[in-house]
Formats: C-alpha cells, sequence, structure tokens
C-alpha cells in the first residue's frame, strides 16, 4: 500500500510534469509566431520591392525575366519557411515525448515495485501464477519498448523523406529558373 506522502509526492510528480509540458507548448507556439512574424515582415518587405520592380518595367521581356527571377527564391524561402516549421514541431514534439517516455519509466518501475511487493506478500503456493504474471508483465513491457523504438524509427523515416523532398522541390524550382 502507498503512504499518503507517497500519494502526495507522486501527485506533485504529475503536476510538475505537467507544467513542464505547458512551458514547452508555449516555448514552441512562441517559436511559431516569431518564425510568422518574421515571414511576415519579410514577405512585406520583399513585395514592397518586387512592386517597385513591376512598376520599373518597360517591355514584356523585362516583365517575364523579373518573374522568372523570382520563382526560385520564392520556392527556396518557401521550402526553408517549411523546415523552420518541422524543426519547430518535431523539436516540441520530441520534448513530449521524452517526458513520456520518463513518466512510462516511472511508473513502469513503480508498478514493478508493487508487484514484488505483492508476491513477496502472496500465500503459500502461489508462485506460478506469481511468476507469470511477472512474465506477462515483463513482455508487455517488451512490447511497449518496440512500439517506442518503431515510432522513432517511423520519425526519423518521415525527416529524411520530408528533407528529400523539400530538396528536391528547391533544385526542380533552380532548375526551371534556369532553363527560362
Amino acid at each position: 500500500m502507498m503512504t499518503p506522502e507517497q500519494i502526495m509526492a507522486a501527485q506533485k510528480a504529475s503536476v510538475e510534469t505537467l507544467f513542464g509540458l505547458t512551458t514547452k507548448a508555449f516555448e514552441g507556439v512562441e517559436k511559431l509566431v516569431e518564425l510568422n512574424v518574421t515571414a511576415s515582415k519579410a514577405a512585406l518587405t520583399e513585395a514592397a520591392g518586387t512592386t517597385q520592380a513591376f512598376l520599373t518595367v518597360k517591355d514584356a521581356q523585362e516583365l517575364l525575366a523579373l518573374q522568372a527571377a523570382l520563382f526560385q527564391p520564392l520556392a527556396e524561402k518557401t521550402a526553408a519557411y517549411s523546415r523552420h516549421l518541422y524543426d519547430i514541431a518535431s523539436g516540441t514534439g520530441a520534448e513530449f515525448g521524452r517526458a513520456f517516455e520518463a513518466q512510462a519509466a516511472e511508473t513502469q518501475k513503480k508498478f514493478l515495485a508493487v508487484v514484488d511487493n505483492a508476491a513477496k506478500n502472496a500465500p503459500a503456493g502461489s508462485e506460478t501464477a506469481v511468476a507469470v504474471f511477472k512474465s506477462a508483465v515483463a513482455a508487455g513491457n517488451n512490447a511497449l519498448e518496440s512500439v517506442q523504438k518503431a515510432v522513432k524509427q517511423a520519425s526519423d523515416v518521415a525527416e529524411a523523406n520530408f528533407n528529400a523532398v523539400a530538396n528536391t522541390a528547391v533544385n526542380a524550382t533552380k532548375a526551371t529558373a534556369k532553363k527560362r
């Protein structure tokens, strides 16, 4: 049985974890807002410059050249923005994942302690049932670890694919701009 002190300590740890995760979530939102403000300022400045450039165009040939010159930087900036956005999201997600793993490990440790305590106090002749229960708990823990590893691998593959697609898009835009 848990003592009132242990219950209070567990509640305190849960509240601290909650506030820690809330802080991380707000940090992620702050980074996102900062990214969007920076991108908006840059877009506004570029729009003013582009408008000025369009107002000075004298013929259709110059207009086409100006348009072609605008597409490559736009694609690169879009890819850079997407990378920043992905970095913010994956960083915040990783923080949540680490907190979840730490909490799960702590819960698992406490559960195993309860199981061990129950096994010590089990009536005579129940050793087989206790061993089967411990084996089931171990199998569950192994399954959880396997799922966590699979999620990590899938996340790594998704990140690699995202970077490959972003690089391909930028390179394709560069190639198209050079052809023009």
